[in-house]
């Protein structure tokens, strides 16, 4: 499995992780955390990331990969938090998020910090694996103005996995960086209940959204791309389901 990257910062985050299996406490893991924060919380919320919590972090063993906020309206925008962790395992993952916990000033800076309220009102973590093919995280960073980012999550049809890994290890990484995007980490869910039989989750990066756009429109007319699709399809379609979320790099992040 490959390494994504190994940033300066770590990262926060609130309450305990649990792990599940041995198989899947083979590290790197990676976590995709999303908070939901409640109305008129949001800059507390960066606040605290931002002064406190990704020194934290860091103090306990966790990596900054990035952190993001959706853009539109319609996924969460001013609403949610989305960021990527890295640890060395699961089982470390277990150890850091007990000592963060722990820890007394993260304690005093929770207290301090929701004196006017509470900032979250639920979080949701999956635990990752990369596949064969994943790219870098940090692909194309520093390289200019802040990009778009694109986080996308294909549900595969039934026993369709190996056959979606397949087209986008054989064509669709090829395609989509002829036609300006980069291609950062893929991922697989580590855990059984969470996908990890069905379901593929990658981050694109874009210069910007115009540019997301002309970017799959020249992809999805590209005769390449048209005839790896049908000769992958002609059992049956790969995916039940896409969901893609786009997101734009919060100041404090690594990853822009």
């Amino acid at each position: 499995m490959k390494k994504l990257l190994c940033l300066p910062l770590a990262l926060a985050a609130l309450g305990a992780v649990p792990f599940a299996s041995a198989a899947a406490d083979a590290g790197p893991a990676y976590e995709l955390r999303t908070y939901h924060v409640l109305p008129g919380r949001m800059p507390a919320m960066l606040a605290r990331f931002r002064d406190h919590t990704v020194k934290l972090f860091e103090r306990h063993g966790m990596v900054n990969v990035g952190y993001w906020t959706p853009t539109d309206e319609k996924d969460g925008a001013g609403a949610k938090l989305i960021y990527l962790l890295e640890h060395k395992s699961r089982e470390a993952a277990a150890a850091s998020w007990k000592a963060f916990g722990a820890d007394p000033q993260w304690q005093d800076v929770r207290k301090k910090s929701e004196a006017d309220g509470k900032i979250v009102a639920k979080v949701e973590s999956l635990f990752l694996k990369t596949t064969d093919y994943s790219k870098l995280m940090t692909a194309g960073n520093g390289r200019g103005a802040p990009r778009a980012f694109e986080l996308r999550t294909y549900v595969a049809a039934d026993g369709k996995l190996a056959d979606l890994d397949a087209r986008f290890r054989n064509h669709t990484l090829a395609l989509f960086a002829k036609h300006g995007m980069t291609n950062l980490a893929y991922f697989h869910p580590a855990d059984s209940d969470k996908g990890a039989a069905n379901t593929l989750v990658y981050f694109l990066a874009h210069a910007n959204r115009e540019a997301a756009t002309a970017s799959w429109k020249g992809f999805r007319e590209d005769p390449e791309w048209l005839k790896a699709r049908d000769a992958s399809e002609k059992n049956g379609k790969l995916t039940a389901k896409v969901e893609s979320v786009f997101l734009k790099a919060v100041d404090f992040s690594a990853l822009k």
